[in-house]
């Protein structure tokens, strides 16, 4: 249950090696239970911190109890004479001997149990004494009620939210092992004393913990005899479609009204549309799933109306099912929180923004039910892509998480700045790094790959200008336009142009009349720079011609050539082609597209025999020469 956040390390980190017994196990234990009894405080603190290392082999641990060590060790911590270093050995000892199960948790008595309370209590208290007072009550928590009790009205819940905000992370995850002892501890009517009822320091606020650290209402199915769930249900319905409810309850059928509610459930986006139930049956997340969707409609009515009436107007193929997202997506949130898994004994995630937070579980499924219905518009998703919208959803859930927000509404923000384009970009970054593509040997291998690969594409623009375009003639009156051809020479030198007939695709040159010589090409325009272009308006029309058109000028007296492309594609080859017989660098989108894919290509080839091997980012060094480079070898034909 613990490691709904999995940020508990119950084992206490053992620091240091243990000490090797040089005698037997028994003079051993009589040795330091006269040491700490020595009123030199140099030899108690060596003695206890020998104690605390030596109490891990079981032999010796039992010696020692069996000589009445651990009221020895009660003494040291009642009668509060010492501290610091001596104090702390003390508390790992007892903890370390207290291991073994020998001695029950029962038998402490009230005034050690106070002090070790007054140490969880005090500010300013040394963390070390504090991390182990504070796992000493996390084990008497569960050894018997009485104990639960004590603890549960002695520690203050703000002492422990105080241990949750500090920077020693050791101290922050003993707080949480104990609060999250007391939460398994209670009864099921404790557990229920959730937001708002403020009996006890401790149930106010931890209550709104329990659905999700618990994972009580996870493993719950949903009842369909159960009065209250099923009315539960229907207050999700009536919430949505209040008006057309109240509609169909004036009617007289009872069939008419079965109707009504089997619609609005399928509007609601249950996939059992007459038994609803149904769908919340497995388990998990079971009725984790309903309380969420009711929480959402109680507290962001506003955003579920609008979720729901936006997504039931929308095309079938193109509707957000909103019970079926919240059920997958609670689902998601309880795996990726770990919420009734075991307390994991390594793990180090601790997520801050959960507390001093009522309902938190239930809030941050509010963010990410409506981050769902946005991702589901940016992917322009039907049906069929419910699944990929969910794990790109779950994507943006974890890579925020792992940038480990401080607030929920600091979650919110990053969330939802985390957008579907910046998925896409993130995964392809990460694609090239998995790929070594961004290795400092391979982006040098690309940089020298780059002339010869932009040398290709020039050859290919010049060879498409050979091949020639068919232009189409963009007329000021309402007429048919007409259509007119321009082509390279093979020798690259001359352009050849006319006008052609309808049906013409592609003319011989020699029945272009019209030449212009390349040297006498000085200049390249596109967009408004053309002439044919500057007295365009900026309707959506001229707004797309514009970015087709393209001029050149020639000739002493500066004549143009004006061209419509007739489509961007063509644009793009044309404006390049010319750049090449200009002898300028190649621009268009098109060119740095079809760079990226041969360059990716290549990479690719060259690289394939080292798949799966590191490459190092410096080159390995140039051995020495040899000291004696003075030898030669006879290659002489008279050589035996």
């Amino acid at each position: 249950l613990a490691g709904s956040w999995s940020l508990l390390n119950r084992a206490e980190i053992k620091n240091g090696s243990i000490l090797r017994l040089t005698t037997s196990p028994d003079q051993e234990a009589e040795r330091l239970h006269n040491g700490i009894r020595s009123h030199n405080l140099d030899v108690k603190a060596d003695s206890l911190k020998k104690l605390a290392n030596l109490s891990r082999d079981i032999t010796f641990a039992q010696e020692f109890i069996n000589r009445n060590g651990l009221k020895q060790l009660f003494l040291i911590v009642e009668e509060g004479n010492d501290t610091g270093e001596i104090l702390a050995h003390t508390l790992k000892a007892f903890m370390e001997l207290m291991e073994h199960d020998f001695v029950s948790w029962e038998t402490l008595s009230p005034a050690f149990i106070k002090k070790i309370v007054r140490y969880v209590n005090t500010g300013g208290m040394d963390a070390s004494i504090q991390q182990l007072s504070l796992s000493i009550l996390e084990n008497m928590v569960p050894s018997s009620r009485h104990l639960f009790e004590l603890v549960k009205r002695e520690v203050t819940l703000d002492r422990l939210l105080t241990h949750l905000q500090v920077t020693n992370q050791q101290l922050q995850l003993k707080a949480m092992a104990l609060l999250i002892a007391l939460l398994l501890n209670a009864s099921d009517a404790e557990r229920r004393v959730s937001s708002g009822s403020g009996h006890g320091k401790l149930g106010s606020r931890l209550g709104s913990l329990t659905a999700f650290v618990c994972g009580l209402l996870m493993r719950t199915p949903m009842d369909p005899y159960s009065q209250e769930q099923r009315e539960l249900l229907q207050f999700l319905r009536h919430s949505a479609f209040e008006s057309e409810s109240e509609a169909s309850a004036g009617t007289v059928s009872a069939e008419r009204r079965r109707s009504v509610c089997v619609t609005e459930f399928r509007k609601l986006g249950f996939q059992n549309h007459s038994n609803p139930a149904q769908d919340l049956h497995r388990a998990p997340p079971g009725l984790l799933a309903l309380d969420n969707m009711v929480y959402f409609s109680r507290h962001c009515p506003s955003a579920y109306s609008r979720f729901v009436l936006e997504n039931s107007s929308r095309d079938d193929k193109h509707e957000c099912p909103f019970a079926r997202s919240s059920i997958q997506l609670t689902l998601a949130l309880c795996e990726i929180l770990h919420v009734g898994e075991p307390c994991s004994e390594t793990a180090q995630a601790f997520y801050l923004m959960f507390f001093g937070q009522d309902h938190f579980f239930q809030e941050l499924f509010c963010i990410c039910i409506q981050l769902q219905n946005k991702t589901w518009k940016e992917m322009r998703a039907t049906q069929e892509d419910f699944d990929k919208v969910l794990q790109v959803v779950r994507e943006q859930i974890t890579r925020t998480l792992s940038l480990k927000p401080t607030s929920l509404e600091l979650f919110k923000t990053r969330v939802n700045a985390l957008n579907y384009s910046e998925i896409l970009r993130l995964r392809q970054t990460e694609r090239m790094h998995q790929e070594e593509t961004l290795a400092v040997p391979v982006l040098e291998l690309r940089e020298r790959l780059k002339p010869e690969l932009l040398e290709l594409i020039r050859q290919q623009r010049l060879l498409r200008l050979c091949e020639g375009t068919l232009f189409r003639k963009i007329s000021s009156r309402r007429r048919q336009d007409k259509l007119w051809y321009c082509r390279l020479s093979p020798n690259h030198k001359v352009l050849h142009y006319g006008d052609v007939e309808q049906g013409v695709q592609s003319p011989p040159i020699e029945s272009l009349p019209e030449k212009i010589p390349v040297a006498d090409i000085k200049e390249l325009l596109v967009g408004r720079e053309c002439p044919h272009m500057k007295e365009k308006g900026s309707g959506k029309h001229n707004k797309d011609v514009l970015d087709l058109a393209f001029s050149i000028s020639y000739d002493v007296e500066e004549y143009y050539l004006n061209f419509i492309a007739p489509t961007r594609y063509e644009f793009c080859l044309w404006t390049d082609g010319l750049n090449v017989l200009l002898g300028r660098e190649l621009t268009s989108e098109r060119t740095q597209s079809e760079l990226d894919i041969l360059l990716s290509m290549e990479l690719k080839l060259r690289l394939l025999d080292l798949e799966n091997i590191s490459i190092p980012d410096t080159p390995p060094p140039v051995p020495k020469p040899p000291s004696n480079l003075n030898f030669c070898y006879d290659f002489s034909p008279n050589e035996q």
